[in-house]
């Protein structure tokens, strides 16, 4: 598969997107490694992961550890994903029939986002705190991902106008989720989300012609859904 991640235009854009030392392409490699022994994933996205440049959507700083299997601050009390995560939820929410349209609650860096964005026609995605939005925005167009539709706004509802959706994935924890996501899922949709406070777990649901179907896929440890913006 080649890359579709090019970043802006010129040399300089372009070597910034392909990374050096710690953030080169063997790093990545590295990583994708790391983790399809780590858990059964999805190729298909291993295959994204090997090609998205995580190194880009943390804080120039912290660009070192991008390819870490850990979570790391984006500023206002948030985080980008671990690696693994990212390809774990991914990866449930493929598992059934294709999908067309998926809304991604909680934007962040922006990294699910292009991950998603590679591998589904047309992404929705919501996030509370505009200066992330911002952000994840300027990067997600220099990689030149057009299929993305960003909106600033609380995502604890969803966001029924753009629905119905053929996946929904949440990316912060809830200790409920509202009964309006599910009624903006298609039938047959999926719905990734860590559930709970103290003790979280990441959980699938799937609406079928006779109601929702509930798995638990494992423990989680995510940051908290919040509402209204911020």
């Amino acid at each position: 598969m080649s890359n579709p991640f090019h970043a802006g235009s010129g040399s300089g854009s372009s070597q910034q997107a392909a990374g050096i030392g710690m953030t080169s392409q063997r790093t990545r490699d590295r990583l994708v490694e790391l983790l399809a022994q780590l858990s059964p994933l999805d190729p298909r996205v291993l295959d994204v992961m090997r090609q998205i440049p995580r190194h880009l959507f943390v804080e120039e700083a912290l660009a070192s550890r991008a390819y870490d299997n850990v979570s790391l601050p984006i500023g206002h009390g948030q985080t980008i994903s671990q690696p693994l995560t990212v390809a774990q939820m991914t990866s449930a929410l493929l598992q059934g029939p294709p999908l067309r349209r998926v809304l991604e609650i909680g934007t962040g860096s922006g990294y699910q986002t292009a991950v998603l964005a590679a591998l589904v026609p047309e992404v929705v995605s919501i996030e509370r705190i505009g200066a992330l939005a911002a952000q994840a925005r300027r990067v997600l167009r220099d990689l030149r991902v057009r299929n993305v539709a960003l909106v600033v706004g609380d995502g604890s509802q969803g966001l029924p106008g753009k629905g119905p959706y053929d996946g929904i994935l949440i990316t912060a924890a809830a200790a409920t989720l509202a009964p309006q996501l599910f009624e903006q899922l298609a039938e047959d949709g999926r719905l990734i989300a860590p559930v709970g406070s103290s003790e979280q777990a990441l959980r699938r649901f799937t609406r079928t012609a006779t109601g929702l179907h509930e798995e638990r896929l494992g423990a989680a440890h995510f940051v908290p859904l919040r509402r209204g913006r911020g």
